[in-house]
């Protein structure tokens, strides 16, 4: 029975929602949210708290970490040695806080991995000047005092903050069901709000945002979000900072001098690096990081050439990168009720300043209790002064002086103690002036204390003149300017590309390559054992390429993502998915608007725009209906739909010239019109259109070739070929009634 009494029966249920309560609430409220008044989190609270005991101020020689985090962990934080050092390596970072309230010696990480810090038994720490304003009052009566988790030590609730170091530094945490993103800030900038907010009460979010213009990084890259959407972040306590790498321009390279907070230079060098592979940075030569000593960020990006637009280029890199980087803000914080609430930025400061005002009463009144205490004793110590023959008489005579010393005099018990406890050497006649003389210093600071305890404004005035104090010695100047921009947009792909010539030569077993300018010969290239030149066409990086496969689909891929053609390319099968056992017969390449002839070896075909031909899909488009048999001819481009005239040379030697305008254009393609007759007969004897082509009235030129032999005809011996579409068109000379393939020339 004694046994059953020690248990508590209750439904599970119950039992875990109040567990996992406990557990919320901890997490909440002991790990992962700051305290308004000291911006701390408890293992922070206790690293700081534990190295002052240790007697490591600034002014002292640093310790070993070790020995700082087995007294954390010994003492006050019950919790795992890897991670309490972590924090400690943190506020050690002066990348990663912006007053960092640890100076560590040793490898305590850098901005390209903050995690590579050595471990603690090689690290040492000491606190920085910039701790004392958490720790110069904790001897003042100013916190209370709570039993360690052992009960055997006691440790501070919280710190008796000077400044508002919970916006100094920020913070950052994920509770249970809520978290909190506090950027850090400026300490002038803070220090003269909360002077503001002393002066004017009533004074609003927008009042404040005259003293602090935004978050302040520990970087120096520039803030670019809007001045309004700082002030509405400030108003909500909610909302996001945009921050945005700083370069320069120096020798016709771009050189990155710093990086938005916690963006590491090898992350950055990297994203960089994998668009220059994908070919997504054509305007990018090389890059390197030049970092030292001297220069902590310095990142060198070399363009290919002095045409390329450095800005735009930069603009595209903050759009794909984290040059340029978003940070959330959400001012979750423990209030001085013990709970956590999103504030905005005046009930921030406002509670803030309530704090302060309780921790400097507490401190005047412990100081004034202080004072009244030496006061009592130093007026028995003048009674005794006074008496002094009498007062020797006493102790001289007496078994039981104090009581006697009491009754005789009127003191107290403490001031009886202390006539007791003083040596004879302290009643020469220098000793009496001395203790007259800091009686009338004592009294004179007990009426300034008493003044400024009864006097609101006095107080005030107290709490201003030691925050002016405070940001001018330890205060700097703003590190991350704010500077108002639009957010960076991604170039498109073309604008990316730089617009040179380029040739794109497709071989027979459908493997392609571009080699760059148009005074390649692609018949002369090398291929492939077995291969050898299909088709080609000329144009530029910036525009797309069309393939059509000998079913009359069409696939597209840009020119600059073509293999180089210093190598035999790549098949384009790889690419797109054909039909079985479709081949990859012509290419095609020209603007999107630019009107082309495409056409079947059987004499079919028709006029579109290029746009019409780009097929994003893998499986591409079909475009052009053939017939069995049929073969996909090269296209032929128009560049003057009016002046413009079509020629068509069959196998046979037939040669007919027609108007561009007789043969319509279609959208979505299909088989087209006749272009010139071709008797059934004939067809099944194998002639074939073996080329189109387009030349413009007036001029220009055509070259037939026939074996080893070759004509060319000027635009008067075409003329004598002209007739309407779907003619037979007239006959080549004799010689020439084999023609194998035709260009065009002017």
């Amino acid at each position: 029975m004694s046994l059953q009494a020690n248990f508590e029966q209750i439904p599970l249920k119950q039992y875990a929602e109040r567990a996992y309560l406990d557990y919320s609430m901890y997490v909440v409220l002991d790990r992962a949210l700051p305290f308004v008044g000291d911006g701390l989190k408890p293992v922070q609270r206790r690293i700081v708290f534990a190295m002052s005991e240790l007697g490591l101020d600034a002014a002292s020689k640093p310790k070993k970490s070790a020995r700082t985090i087995g007294d954390v962990i010994g003492k006050f934080h019950p919790h795992g040695d890897s991670a309490c050092y972590e924090a400690l390596v943190l506020m050690a970072q002066p990348f990663s806080y912006r007053y960092p309230l640890i100076e560590g010696q040793g490898n305590f990480g850098s901005p390209d991995d903050p995690k590579s810090f050595a471990a603690m038994r090689y690290t040492e720490s000491k606190l920085t000047p910039m701790a004392s304003l958490l720790l110069s009052e904790i001897g003042q009566g100013t916190v209370d005092f709570t039993p360690n988790f052992d009960g055997t030590l006691e440790e501070p609730s919280w710190l008796p903050a000077r400044v508002p170091h919970v916006l100094l530094n920020g913070s950052m945490g994920i509770a249970v069901g809520m978290a909190t993103d506090i950027p850090p800030h400026n300490l002038r900038e803070i220090a003269s709000a909360c002077i503001r907010l002393l002066d004017d009460p009533d004074a609003t979010v927008r009042d404040l945002c005259e003293h602090v213009l935004g978050p302040d990084y520990p970087t120096r890259a520039e803030i670019i979000t809007a001045k309004a959407d700082l002030q509405a972040m400030y108003e909500t306590g909610i909302g996001s900072v945009r921050a945005r790498a700083v370069y320069l321009k120096e020798d016709g390279n771009v050189v990155i001098t710093a990086l938005p907070y916690q963006v590491s230079p090898s992350k950055i060098l990297e994203q960089i690096a994998a668009q220059m592979r994908a070919k997504k940075l054509p305007m990018l030569e090389d890059l390197r990081d030049e970092s030292d000593h001297e220069n902590p960020c310095r990142l060198v990006l070399i363009p290919r050439s002095n045409r390329v637009d450095a800005d735009e280029m930069m603009q595209h890199l903050f759009a794909t990168t984290d040059l340029e980087k978003s940070y959330r803000v959400n001012l979750n914080i423990i209030g001085l009720d013990g709970r956590p609430q999103v504030k905005n930025l005046k009930q921030v400061l406002n509670e803030w300043l309530r704090f302060r005002t309780d921790t400097v009463t507490r401190r005047l009144n412990y100081r004034l209790a202080k004072v009244e205490r030496r006061l009592h004793l130093l007026e028995g110590l003048r009674i005794a002064y006074l008496n002094l023959d009498e007062v020797i008489r006493i102790v001289r005579t007496e078994d039981e002086p104090k009581p006697v010393l009491m009754a005789r005099f009127k003191l107290s018990e403490e001031q009886t103690d202390y006539i007791l406890e003083t040596r004879l050497r302290q009643l020469a006649r220098l000793e009496e002036m001395k203790i007259n003389a800091e009686r009338d210093q004592l009294e004179e600071e007990r009426a300034r204390i008493n003044v400024i305890l009864n006097s609101k404004q006095r107080l005030k005035t107290l709490i201003k003149d030691e925050l002016k104090e405070d940001a001018k010695k330890y205060g700097d100047e703003r590190r991350s300017p704010i500077v108002e921009r639009q957010v960076a947009q991604a170039l498109d792909e073309a604008a990316l590309v730089a617009s040179e010539p380029t040739t794109v030569v497709l071989s027979q077993k459908g493997w392609i390559r571009a080699a760059k300018g148009h005074e390649v010969d692609p018949a002369g290239m090398n291929y492939r054992e077995g291969d050898a030149l299909q088709a080609y066409a000329r144009g530029r990086t910036t525009q797309q390429v069309a393939f059509v496969d000998s079913t009359g689909r069409s696939y597209s891929a840009a020119a600059h993502s073509l293999p180089s053609a210093r190598g035999n390319g790549e098949p384009l099968t790889g690419r797109f998915a054909p039909p079985a056992g479709a081949r990859f017969e012509t290419v095609a390449m020209a603007d999107a608007d630019t009107r082309l002839v495409l056409a079947s070896d059987f004499g079919y075909g028709f006029v579109t725009r290029f746009a019409n031909l780009i097929g994003n899909k893998k499986a591409g488009k079909q475009i052009l209906n053939i017939d069995d048999n049929a073969h996909v001819l090269a296209p032929a481009y128009i560049a003057d739909a009016a002046r413009d005239r079509i020629v068509v040379v069959t196998s046979a030697g037939h040669l007919l010239m027609f108007s561009v305008a007789e043969l319509p254009e279609l959208e979505n393609g299909g088989k087209g019109n006749k272009l010139i007759e071709i008797p059934k007969a004939k067809l099944g004897d194998g002639e074939r259109v073996v080329g189109i082509t387009v030349v413009t009235e007036g001029k220009g030129e055509v070259t037939l070739y026939a074996g080893a032999r070759k004509l060319t005809l000027r635009w008067a011996d075409l003329v004598e070929y002209g007739g309407n579409r779907a003619g037979r068109g007239g006959l080549l000379p004799r010689g020439l009634q084999r023609v194998e393939r035709i260009e065009t020339s002017g």
